[in-house]
Protein backbone atom coordinates (compact mmCIF):
# COMPACT_ATOMS: atom_id res chain seq x y z
CA UNK A 1 0.00 0.00 0.00
CA UNK A 2 1.19 3.50 -0.85
CA UNK A 3 -0.89 6.54 0.00
CA UNK A 4 0.27 8.20 -3.20
CA UNK A 5 -1.70 5.64 -5.20
CA UNK A 6 -4.34 4.43 -2.72
CA UNK A 7 -7.03 6.69 -1.23
CA UNK A 8 -6.24 7.43 2.41
CA UNK A 9 -8.68 6.13 5.04
CA UNK A 10 -8.62 9.48 6.85
CA UNK A 11 -10.08 12.91 6.18
CA UNK A 12 -8.13 15.06 8.63
CA UNK A 13 -4.93 14.40 10.53
CA UNK A 14 -2.75 16.14 13.07
CA UNK A 15 1.01 15.51 13.05
CA UNK A 16 2.90 16.62 16.14
CA UNK A 17 6.54 17.34 15.36
CA UNK A 18 5.36 17.97 11.81
CA UNK A 19 8.13 20.45 10.98
CA UNK A 20 10.83 17.92 11.81
CA UNK A 21 12.68 15.62 9.42
CA UNK A 22 10.29 12.67 9.50
CA UNK A 23 7.20 14.63 10.49
CA UNK A 24 7.43 16.89 7.43
CA UNK A 25 7.63 13.89 5.11
CA UNK A 26 4.51 12.47 6.78
CA UNK A 27 2.68 15.77 6.35
CA UNK A 28 3.60 15.86 2.68
CA UNK A 29 2.56 12.26 2.02
CA UNK A 30 -0.79 12.77 3.75
CA UNK A 31 -1.45 15.95 1.78
CA UNK A 32 -0.60 14.17 -1.46
CA UNK A 33 -3.20 11.54 -0.62
CA UNK A 34 -5.94 14.12 -0.04
CA UNK A 35 -5.81 14.32 3.76
CA UNK A 36 -6.12 17.70 5.48
CA UNK A 37 -3.16 18.16 7.82
CA UNK A 38 -2.59 20.25 10.93
CA UNK A 39 1.18 20.37 11.46
CA UNK A 40 2.09 21.08 15.09
CA UNK A 41 5.62 22.03 16.12
CA UNK A 42 7.33 24.34 18.61
CA UNK A 43 10.44 24.43 16.35
CA UNK A 44 12.76 23.27 19.11
CA UNK A 45 14.44 20.94 16.62
CA UNK A 46 12.10 21.28 13.63
CA UNK A 47 12.29 23.95 10.94
CA UNK A 48 9.76 25.92 8.95
CA UNK A 49 12.03 25.33 5.94
CA UNK A 50 10.89 21.69 5.97
CA UNK A 51 7.25 22.65 5.53
CA UNK A 52 7.67 25.76 3.38
CA UNK A 53 6.72 23.90 0.16
CA UNK A 54 3.41 22.96 1.79
CA UNK A 55 2.56 26.32 3.33
CA UNK A 56 0.19 27.44 0.57
CA UNK A 57 -1.29 24.07 -0.24
CA UNK A 58 -5.03 23.62 0.39
CA UNK A 59 -5.72 21.61 3.52
CA UNK A 60 -2.41 22.40 5.25
CA UNK A 61 -2.17 24.41 8.46
CA UNK A 62 0.88 25.07 10.60
CA UNK A 63 0.24 25.52 14.31
CA UNK A 64 3.26 26.68 16.27
CA UNK A 65 2.77 25.41 19.79
CA UNK A 66 4.22 22.99 22.31
CA UNK A 67 2.29 19.72 22.49
CA UNK A 68 3.49 19.42 26.11
CA UNK A 69 1.60 22.56 27.13
CA UNK A 70 -1.82 22.43 28.76
CA UNK A 71 -3.34 24.68 26.09
CA UNK A 72 -2.59 22.50 23.08
CA UNK A 73 -6.03 20.86 22.93
CA UNK A 74 -7.67 24.27 22.61
CA UNK A 75 -5.40 25.19 19.71
CA UNK A 76 -6.22 21.91 17.94
CA UNK A 77 -9.98 21.94 17.71
CA UNK A 78 -10.19 19.13 15.18
CA UNK A 79 -12.07 16.98 14.70
CA UNK A 80 -9.39 14.55 13.56
CA UNK A 81 -9.58 10.93 12.56
CA UNK A 82 -5.80 10.40 12.75
CA UNK A 83 -3.34 11.65 15.40
CA UNK A 84 0.35 11.02 14.68
CA UNK A 85 2.46 11.87 17.73
CA UNK A 86 5.97 12.38 16.31
CA UNK A 87 7.12 15.34 18.40
CA UNK A 88 10.45 14.74 20.14
CA UNK A 89 14.10 15.71 19.72
CA UNK A 90 15.46 12.69 17.89
CA UNK A 91 19.21 13.17 17.54
CA UNK A 92 21.55 12.69 20.50
CA UNK A 93 22.81 16.26 20.08
CA UNK A 94 19.26 17.57 20.50
CA UNK A 95 18.04 15.46 23.39
CA UNK A 96 21.29 15.88 25.32
CA UNK A 97 20.91 19.65 24.89
CA UNK A 98 17.20 19.59 25.82
CA UNK A 99 16.81 16.76 28.36
CA UNK A 100 13.79 18.13 30.24
CA UNK A 101 11.91 19.04 27.08
CA UNK A 102 12.57 15.50 25.81
CA UNK A 103 11.11 13.99 28.98
CA UNK A 104 8.14 16.37 28.84
CA UNK A 105 7.17 15.55 25.27
CA UNK A 106 7.25 11.83 26.04
CA UNK A 107 5.10 12.23 29.13
CA UNK A 108 2.94 15.37 29.07
CA UNK A 109 3.05 15.63 25.28
CA UNK A 110 1.97 12.03 24.79
CA UNK A 111 -0.83 12.42 27.33
CA UNK A 112 -2.11 15.55 25.58
CA UNK A 113 -2.00 13.91 22.15
CA UNK A 114 -3.80 10.85 23.51
CA UNK A 115 -6.53 13.08 24.94
CA UNK A 116 -7.07 14.68 21.54
CA UNK A 117 -7.39 11.26 19.91
CA UNK A 118 -9.80 10.14 22.63
CA UNK A 119 -11.85 13.34 22.25
CA UNK A 120 -12.26 12.81 18.51
CA UNK A 121 -12.40 9.00 18.51
CA UNK A 122 -9.37 9.06 16.21
CA UNK A 123 -6.75 6.45 15.39
CA UNK A 124 -3.59 7.30 17.38
CA UNK A 125 -0.05 6.32 16.43
CA UNK A 126 2.98 6.89 18.62
CA UNK A 127 6.46 7.31 17.12
CA UNK A 128 8.72 5.11 19.19
CA UNK A 129 12.25 4.07 18.42
CA UNK A 130 14.80 1.28 18.38
CA UNK A 131 16.31 3.07 21.39
CA UNK A 132 13.75 1.34 23.61
CA UNK A 133 15.92 -1.76 23.12
CA UNK A 134 18.97 0.11 24.46
CA UNK A 135 22.25 -1.72 23.86
CA UNK A 136 20.51 -4.96 22.93
CA UNK A 137 21.49 -8.39 24.19
CA UNK A 138 19.22 -10.01 21.57
CA UNK A 139 19.96 -9.75 17.86
CA UNK A 140 18.12 -8.93 15.67
CA UNK A 141 15.62 -7.09 17.86
CA UNK A 142 12.05 -8.42 17.94
CA UNK A 143 9.10 -6.51 19.30
CA UNK A 144 8.79 -8.91 22.25
CA UNK A 145 12.33 -8.12 23.46
CA UNK A 146 12.21 -5.91 26.59
CA UNK A 147 15.53 -4.20 26.03
CA UNK A 148 18.73 -3.38 27.89
CA UNK A 149 18.52 0.29 28.84
CA UNK A 150 20.56 2.30 31.33
CA UNK A 151 17.86 4.35 33.13
CA UNK A 152 20.34 6.94 34.46
CA UNK A 153 22.80 7.14 31.55
CA UNK A 154 23.23 10.16 29.27
CA UNK A 155 20.83 8.70 26.69
CA UNK A 156 18.18 7.85 29.28
CA UNK A 157 16.17 11.04 28.77
CA UNK A 158 15.33 9.83 25.26
CA UNK A 159 15.20 6.07 25.86
CA UNK A 160 13.06 6.26 28.99
CA UNK A 161 10.84 9.01 27.57
CA UNK A 162 9.93 6.68 24.71
CA UNK A 163 9.51 3.66 26.99
CA UNK A 164 7.25 5.64 29.32
CA UNK A 165 5.20 6.88 26.37
CA UNK A 166 4.75 3.31 25.11
CA UNK A 167 3.44 2.33 28.54
CA UNK A 168 1.09 5.33 28.53
CA UNK A 169 -0.31 4.43 25.11
CA UNK A 170 -0.78 0.84 26.26
CA UNK A 171 -2.66 2.06 29.35
CA UNK A 172 -5.00 4.15 27.19
CA UNK A 173 -5.69 1.16 24.98
CA UNK A 174 -6.45 -0.99 28.01
CA UNK A 175 -8.50 1.45 30.08
CA UNK A 176 -9.99 3.86 27.53
CA UNK A 177 -10.33 1.39 24.63
CA UNK A 178 -8.52 3.89 22.43
CA UNK A 179 -7.62 2.77 18.91
CA UNK A 180 -3.88 3.30 19.27
CA UNK A 181 -0.69 1.79 17.90
CA UNK A 182 3.08 2.06 18.35
CA UNK A 183 5.72 2.09 15.61
CA UNK A 184 9.38 1.52 16.52
CA UNK A 185 11.63 3.06 13.88
CA UNK A 186 15.28 2.24 13.20
CA UNK A 187 17.89 4.67 11.82
CA UNK A 188 15.86 6.56 9.24
CA UNK A 189 17.80 8.89 6.94
CA UNK A 190 17.23 11.08 3.90
CA UNK A 191 16.52 14.64 2.71
CA UNK A 192 15.55 17.27 5.33
CA UNK A 193 17.89 15.97 7.98
CA UNK A 194 19.95 18.84 9.33
CA UNK A 195 23.58 19.22 8.36
CA UNK A 196 24.57 19.44 12.04
CA UNK A 197 22.07 16.83 13.19
CA UNK A 198 24.79 14.80 14.87
CA UNK A 199 23.64 11.48 13.42
CA UNK A 200 25.95 9.43 11.21
CA UNK A 201 24.57 9.87 7.69
CA UNK A 202 24.16 13.68 7.56
CA UNK A 203 27.45 14.15 9.42
CA UNK A 204 29.37 11.90 7.03
CA UNK A 205 27.72 13.37 3.92
CA UNK A 206 28.44 16.99 4.86
CA UNK A 207 32.02 16.25 5.91
CA UNK A 208 32.69 14.32 2.71
CA UNK A 209 31.16 16.99 0.47
CA UNK A 210 33.37 19.60 2.13
CA UNK A 211 36.46 17.43 1.88
CA UNK A 212 36.80 17.45 5.65
CA UNK A 213 37.87 14.45 7.76
CA UNK A 214 34.97 12.02 8.21
CA UNK A 215 34.65 11.41 11.95
CA UNK A 216 33.87 7.85 13.02
CA UNK A 217 33.01 7.15 16.67
CA UNK A 218 35.17 4.55 18.36
CA UNK A 219 36.61 2.00 15.93
CA UNK A 220 33.41 2.07 13.85
CA UNK A 221 32.59 -1.58 14.44
CA UNK A 222 29.16 -0.81 15.90
CA UNK A 223 26.35 -1.56 13.45
CA UNK A 224 23.27 0.28 12.26
CA UNK A 225 20.46 -0.73 9.89
CA UNK A 226 19.59 2.21 7.67
CA UNK A 227 16.12 2.80 6.25
CA UNK A 228 15.42 5.51 3.67
CA UNK A 229 12.74 7.98 4.72
CA UNK A 230 10.26 7.07 1.95
CA UNK A 231 10.26 3.47 3.13
CA UNK A 232 9.84 4.51 6.75
CA UNK A 233 6.87 6.73 5.83
CA UNK A 234 5.29 3.83 3.93
CA UNK A 235 5.65 1.64 7.01
CA UNK A 236 4.36 4.28 9.42
CA UNK A 237 1.21 4.89 7.41
CA UNK A 238 0.59 1.16 6.97
CA UNK A 239 0.74 0.75 10.76
CA UNK A 240 -1.56 3.76 11.14
CA UNK A 241 -4.09 2.28 8.70
CA UNK A 242 -4.01 -1.11 10.44
CA UNK A 243 -5.74 -2.17 13.63
CA UNK A 244 -2.44 -3.09 15.28
CA UNK A 245 -2.15 -2.08 18.93
CA UNK A 246 1.12 -3.87 19.65
CA UNK A 247 4.48 -2.28 18.71
CA UNK A 248 5.67 -2.82 15.15
CA UNK A 249 9.30 -2.51 14.04
CA UNK A 250 9.98 -0.48 10.89
CA UNK A 251 13.58 -0.43 9.74
CA UNK A 252 16.12 -1.50 7.15
CA UNK A 253 17.60 -4.95 6.74
CA UNK A 254 20.99 -3.77 5.49
CA UNK A 255 23.03 -3.98 8.69
CA UNK A 256 26.37 -2.25 8.24
CA UNK A 257 29.13 -1.05 10.51
CA UNK A 258 29.41 2.68 11.05
CA UNK A 259 32.86 2.46 9.48
CA UNK A 260 31.40 0.86 6.36
CA UNK A 261 28.69 3.55 6.17
CA UNK A 262 31.39 6.22 6.29
CA UNK A 263 33.31 4.50 3.50
CA UNK A 264 30.16 4.20 1.39
CA UNK A 265 29.48 7.91 1.74
CA UNK A 266 33.04 8.87 0.82
CA UNK A 267 32.89 6.65 -2.27
CA UNK A 268 29.51 7.96 -3.44
CA UNK A 269 30.50 11.61 -3.01
CA UNK A 270 33.80 11.05 -4.81
CA UNK A 271 35.43 12.83 -1.90
CA UNK A 272 39.06 12.86 -0.97
CA UNK A 273 38.15 12.90 2.72
CA UNK A 274 40.08 10.73 5.09
CA UNK A 275 38.67 8.80 8.00
CA UNK A 276 39.41 9.97 11.51
CA UNK A 277 38.36 8.34 14.75
CA UNK A 278 36.85 10.11 17.75
CA UNK A 279 35.72 9.05 21.20
CA UNK A 280 32.64 6.85 21.19
CA UNK A 281 29.66 8.18 23.18
CA UNK A 282 28.67 6.49 26.44
CA UNK A 283 26.03 3.75 26.04
CA UNK A 284 26.27 3.87 22.26
CA UNK A 285 24.54 0.63 21.11
CA UNK A 286 26.88 -2.08 19.81
CA UNK A 287 24.48 -3.68 17.32
CA UNK A 288 21.23 -2.50 15.84
CA UNK A 289 19.03 -4.45 13.43
CA UNK A 290 15.25 -4.87 13.46
CA UNK A 291 13.39 -8.11 13.05
CA UNK A 292 10.65 -6.92 10.68
CA UNK A 293 8.80 -10.22 10.36
CA UNK A 294 5.67 -8.70 11.93
CA UNK A 295 5.63 -5.74 9.52
CA UNK A 296 6.08 -8.07 6.57
CA UNK A 297 3.45 -10.60 7.62
CA UNK A 298 0.89 -8.16 9.05
CA UNK A 299 1.27 -5.26 6.60
CA UNK A 300 3.16 -6.61 3.59
CA UNK A 301 5.84 -3.97 4.25
CA UNK A 302 9.46 -4.26 3.21
CA UNK A 303 11.97 -1.49 2.44
CA UNK A 304 12.35 -0.86 -1.30
CA UNK A 305 15.06 1.80 -1.60
CA UNK A 306 18.54 0.28 -1.65
CA UNK A 307 21.19 1.99 0.48
CA UNK A 308 23.15 3.17 -2.56
CA UNK A 309 20.14 4.94 -4.07
CA UNK A 310 19.07 6.35 -0.72
CA UNK A 311 22.48 7.79 0.07
CA UNK A 312 22.75 9.25 -3.45
CA UNK A 313 19.44 11.07 -2.91
CA UNK A 314 20.64 12.29 0.47
CA UNK A 315 23.91 13.54 -1.02
CA UNK A 316 21.95 15.40 -3.71
CA UNK A 317 19.85 17.10 -1.03
CA UNK A 318 22.83 18.29 0.98
CA UNK A 319 24.75 19.30 -2.15
CA UNK A 320 21.95 21.77 -2.94
CA UNK A 321 21.96 23.45 0.48
CA UNK A 322 23.57 26.92 0.61
CA UNK A 323 25.39 26.11 3.84
CA UNK A 324 27.01 23.05 2.25
CA UNK A 325 27.98 25.01 -0.84
CA UNK A 326 29.63 27.68 1.31
CA UNK A 327 31.67 25.07 3.17
CA UNK A 328 32.84 23.58 -0.13
CA UNK A 329 33.68 26.99 -1.60
CA UNK A 330 35.98 27.78 1.31
CA UNK A 331 38.22 24.82 0.53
Amino acid sequence: MSLTTTPAPWRRAVVTGGAGFLGSHLCERLLDSGVEVDCVDNLLSGSEDNIAPMADRPGFRFVRCDVSSGSVAGELSGPYDLVLHFACPASPADYLRHPLETMDVGSLGTRNALKIALRDDARFLFASTSEVYGDPLVHPQREDYWGNVNPVGPRSVYDESKRFAEALVTAYVGTKKLNAGIVRMFNTYGPRMRAHDGRAVPTFVCQALAGEPVTVAGDGSQTRSLCYVDDTVDGVLLVAASKAVRPVNIGGGDEATVLDIARRVIALTGSGSRLTFIERPTDDPERRRPDTTLARELLGWEPKVAWEEGIKRTIAHFSALPETASRVSRL
